[in-house]
């Protein structure tokens, strides 16, 4: 399907294009990212299916929500730990094979929603090691110099799954019922995680592994405490992360700042989507300009101006009445923060020895995973005693001041890092 080696004067996508491995690995992500999003869609779908008791305040919905996030805040990190003592393929394949079985099950078993609940939170635990061991895998599948393209690729396609799936989940869910049966929507989730599983069998890479000695004399807390000890050495890979964190925070906010958005705008509450959508279409465009011209570019300040970018986003949003101009607003708001994501993960991944891949970057997620849930608790709150216009200013004096202090710290060795 791929040739197996890159032609030697290739550089940008054109040499991922002509990988055979990673484009079977950014392939099978696609479809695992794509089915993530659709089961969280047919979870709420099938609420229908489970009576609710008369005189009983129905939270179904926000106990769904808890039981898909609560298992990356708690085993984040764990993920990691796994991914560095067991090869990287078996953990990914088998995730995506435990992940579709798990949900062709749902129509086998009792009409209960606390088996939905607990199935749905197993889902999502295996999802925790599926992450760290895919992004352990692209290290080892591409030169050192096609880093910053793989990485575009794959925050690109990460975000085009996100709007994808979050829209065609209710149609592709409609359609497969009737046209399926009953059991259809969970044949076409479950066969969505399989064929990805089928996908990446032939995935052929060289991967560190620690001596065997070495791994049983260690045990997941001792590895967890290398994780931060080496954090604590390695300055440029923990400001890096800090980056991205804030990043996600950011993202995080504004799902709640955008309901209030469409509301300024004469839309919807339910069409606060428009403005999620245009950031992530933005970070696409983002990751196309780095993964197409990320060897010229690699010099700049690229942090510094999608920080930046974001920060002016953020400060004139609620100045604007026009509704096209706030879509196009949140189109550069995603350009920057692809500015900041694709960078900041090709420096993780190469100041990152192997053998402590699978602990950082399972302890990232975890970061990534508490920054996505903090800010949706506060964020509310802070808009209700404040005003949106005073917690967007906020935030863009926030994230002026992180962008620029954390640019001061890595200006010195970022440029010829990545």
């Amino acid at each position: 399907m791929f040739p197996t080696e890159p032609p030697a004067n290739s550089n940008g996508f054109r040499a991922l294009l002509h990988n055979r491995n990673f484009m079977l690995l950014w392939i099978g992500q696609l479809l695992s990212q794509l089915a993530d999003k659709v089961f969280l869609v047919l979870t709420i779908a099938l609420l229908e299916n489970y009576p609710l008791a008369a005189g009983i305040e129905d939270t179904r919905r926000s106990d769904l929500f808890m039981a898909f996030t609560l298992p990356a805040i708690l085993f984040g990190s764990a993920g990691g730990i796994l991914v560095d003592r067991v090869p990287k393929k078996p953990i990914m394949v088998g995730s995506d094979v435990v992940r579709g079985l798990l949900t062709l099950m749902i129509p086998l078993l009792p009409r209960q929603f606390l088996i939905l609940l607990l199935l749905t939170f197993a889902i999502s635990t295996v999802t925790q090691f599926f992450a760290p061991a895919e992004q352990t895998a692209i290290p080892l599948l591409v030169k050192r110099e096609q880093l910053m393209s793989a990485n575009a690729l794959f925050s690109s396609t990460m975000m085009g799954a996100l709007i994808v799936g979050f829209a065609v989940g209710e149609p592709l869910l409609s359609w497969a019922k009737s046209s399926l049966g009953d059991s259809g929507q969970e044949l076409v989730v479950g066969g969505l995680y399989l064929l990805s599983a089928g996908i990446m069998q032939p995935i052929r890479f060289q991967e560190h592994q620690s001596p065997r000695a070495e791994r049983q004399k260690k045990n997941a807390w001792t590895e967890f405490k290398e994780s931060l000890s080496y954090l604590r050495r390695n300055r440029l890979v923990l400001n890096a992360m800090l980056q991205m964190t804030t990043l996600y925070c950011v993202f995080a906010a504004l799902t709640v700042l955008a309901i209030r958005l469409a509301a300024e705008f004469g839309l919807k509450e339910k069409q606060f989507g428009f403005f999620l959508a245009a950031a992530g279409v933005g970070m696409v465009f983002g990751a196309a300009i780095l993964g197409h011209w990320g060897d010229r570019l690699h010099h700049k300040p690229l942090p510094l101006y999608g920080f930046l970018m974001m920060a002016f986003v953020l400060g004139i949003f609620t100045f604007t009445h026009s509704l096209f101009l706030a879509l196009g607003l949140s189109v550069l708001l995603g350009v920057g923060a692809g500015f900041i994501g694709v960078p900041m993960q090709t420096l993780i991944q190469q100041q990152t020895p192997p053998e402590m891949h699978g602990k950082v970057f399972g302890f990232q997620n975890h970061a990534i995973n508490i920054a996505l849930s903090a800010p949706l608790l506060i964020t509310e709150r802070l808009t209700i005693a404040f005003g949106l216009r005073s917690v967007l200013i906020g935030m863009s004096v926030a994230v002026t001041a992180i962008g620029i202090w954390a640019w001061q710290n890595t200006r010195r060795v970022l440029k010829d890092a990545i």
